[in-house]
């Protein structure tokens, strides 16, 4: 069996921090599963992941301390359960904007009679022949909160059995509401629509998630409340990493898309 520890520290109450993987480079991957992480988050969604690359991926995270999780590019059943098969002990699935789609989410993460998962699985072995025994109660099922409209009908989305709790995505919920998502910090319309979300979650007992832009940002978040919570991405620490180098050496630091603002 392999023991979700991120979900246990989430239940207990507990922050569990993760680093988004978008690009396709499993030594990357590899390194940064036995950095101390509570979780990796295989974007395929945005990432560079085709179905060869999550697999080489979710191999290279096979003996790191950080929990395995997978953004699932959208709301369906044959990804969600190709992603689970593959070994994925978390699911994250974006735009989720009703209760009949976080059912279908549900549904498709979990093995009948609670769910409609089907029964067979590929890499998902290397966990052991009982693993269907115990995937359910140890995998983490999130759905994003990113529009207004899941906002405003979180309460029936995370009241869904089989949902463990959500993923806020603050540039899309900003764009969602009209905000320029480089300046939504500055309205209270993004706070608010934040706030709503995590005390949903207090009220219904689910684990409340935010996609931090920094380290910083991560940290203030988690002293708010929220429980899953990603701190940072692959590309992010390269990007900025050179940057500083670039700065040290008393260069012209480059600005614009994908290097910062």
């Amino acid at each position: 069996m392999r023991e979700n520890t991120a979900k246990r520290k989430m239940l207990a109450g507990q922050p569990a921090f993760g680093y988004t993987l978008q690009l396709y480079a499993p030594l990357v991957a590899e390194a940064l599963a036995s950095c101390g992480i509570d979780f990796i988050l295989i974007d395929t969604q945005h990432g560079t992941f085709g179905p060869d690359g999550l697999i080489d991926t979710l191999v290279a995270l096979t003996h790191g301390t950080a929990v395995p999780m997978v953004r699932v590019a959208r709301n369906d059943y044959t990804l969600i359960g190709r992603a689970l098969d593959d070994g994925a002990l978390g699911i994250i699935v974006p735009l989720v904007n009703s209760r009949a789609d976080a059912q279908a989410v549900a549904d498709a993460c979990h093995f009948p009679p609670r769910g409609t998962r089907s029964l067979g699985w590929g890499r998902a072995r290397v966990y052991g022949a009982d693993y269907p025994d115990w995937i359910d109660r140890e995998l983490f099922v999130a759905v994003q909160i990113e529009t207004i409209t899941a906002v405003e009908h979180a309460d029936e989305i995370l009241a869904v059995d089989g949902i463990d709790g959500c993923w806020i995505g603050p540039a899309d919920l900003a764009l969602s509401l009209g905000i320029d998502y480089r300046r939504a910090a500055d309205d209270p319309r993004h706070a608010e629509a934040i706030a709503h979300v995590l005390d949903v979650c207090r009220q219904l007992g689910k684990v409340p998630g935010f996609a931090a832009y920094s380290i910083p940002d991560a940290q203030a978040r988690a002293a708010q409340g929220f429980r899953f919570v990603t701190a940072g991405s692959d590309i992010g620490f390269l990007v900025n990493g050179a940057l500083e180098g670039v700065r040290a050496l008393g260069l012209t630091a480059q600005t614009g898309p994908g290097y910062g603002a």
